[in-house]
């Protein structure tokens, strides 16, 4: 049984959606189906440049779906995505970090050779790094404190080690688009911590995130706002907005309890049957 109170968010919080940032990414009525299946359906937004964004949703919702649509990883079955204006994204300009479990961490890597693959598509397949690339890998593995690492091999790192060097690579990519899927799954707070850490030095660089994840207080706390989600939208902006009980009950159903309190929502949720 998981129990959370929600927030309506830190005084820090800058609301960034009522900017006139550039627009980074436009999804024009996004539905993906897998045969007789609907991964999304007819999703409309808009989100600005620099926007830290965490989408929310049970499991099935859509959210992986998501990530891999705007990363080219899947096809539309019908709508757009429009990236800064263009119907395609150039090389670079997208990072996107899996589910752990969906990566061989057996791969025979150093923590320094993984990181340099983000400098791939901007010096291309067959020519060797210059000084430039290994100064951006370096910089990339100091701001994620693994430069001690950087010989060490992949495999033989921690959860969240192994998700800094991911994050590393698409610092050294010079990425303006981030996409992480449930980057916090199994890892500690310590290391929880070190990668909100990291996402707020990526404030400075402008870099848009959209980030994956089931915690609606870590929602709450460190994003600019949020997508929630279930197949289609059903609200996006800032967590005070947008986590009400008739948007929650209607994203979660019978899978979330709410309980009004002086501090704020109560939410009870039942996690014992995640598929």
């Amino acid at each position: 049984m998981a129990i959370q109170r929600l927030e309506s968010g830190g005084a820090h919080l800058a609301p960034a959606l009522a900017t006139a940032a550039p627009v980074a990414l436009q999804l024009e009525h996004l539905t993906v189906r897998y045969g007789s299946e609907v991964g999304l359906e007819d999703v409309s937004c808009t989100i600005p440049a620099g926007e830290q964004m965490a989408v929310i949703g049970p499991n099935g919702a859509g959210k992986s779906t998501l990530l891999k649509t705007i990363a080219g990883l899947l096809r539309p079955s019908a709508g757009s995505v429009r990236y800064f204006g263009a119907a395609l994204a150039p090389p670079g300009l997208i990072a996107y970090l899996p589910q752990r479990n969906q990566v061989d961490w057996r791969f025979p890597a150093s923590v320094s050779d993984v990181v340099m693959m983000g400098r791939v598509g901007r010096v291309g397949l067959f020519r060797r790094p210059g000084p430039r690339d290994k100064a951006l890998v370096a910089e990339a593995l100091d701001l994620v404190r693994l430069s001690h690492l950087a010989r060490r091999q992949i495999s033989e790192l921690s959860g969240g080690q192994q998700q800094r060097v991911f994050l590393a690579r698409a610092l050294a990519q010079e990425a303006r688009i981030l996409l992480m899927d449930e980057p916090l799954n199994g890892l500690d707070v310590g290391s929880q911590d070190l990668l909100f850490q990291t996402l707020r030095e990526l404030r400075e660089r402008d870099v848009t995130v959209l980030l994956t994840l089931h915690d609606l207080q870590l929602a709450a706390r460190h994003f600019d706002s949020v997508m929630l989600l279930n197949r289609r939208l059903i609200g996006l902006g800032a967590a005070g907005e947008i986590f009400t009980p008739a948007r929650l009950l209607e994203a979660y159903g019978g899978h979330l309890h709410l309980a009004l309190t002086r501090e704020g929502i109560l939410t009870v949720t039942d996690t014992c049957c995640d598929e």
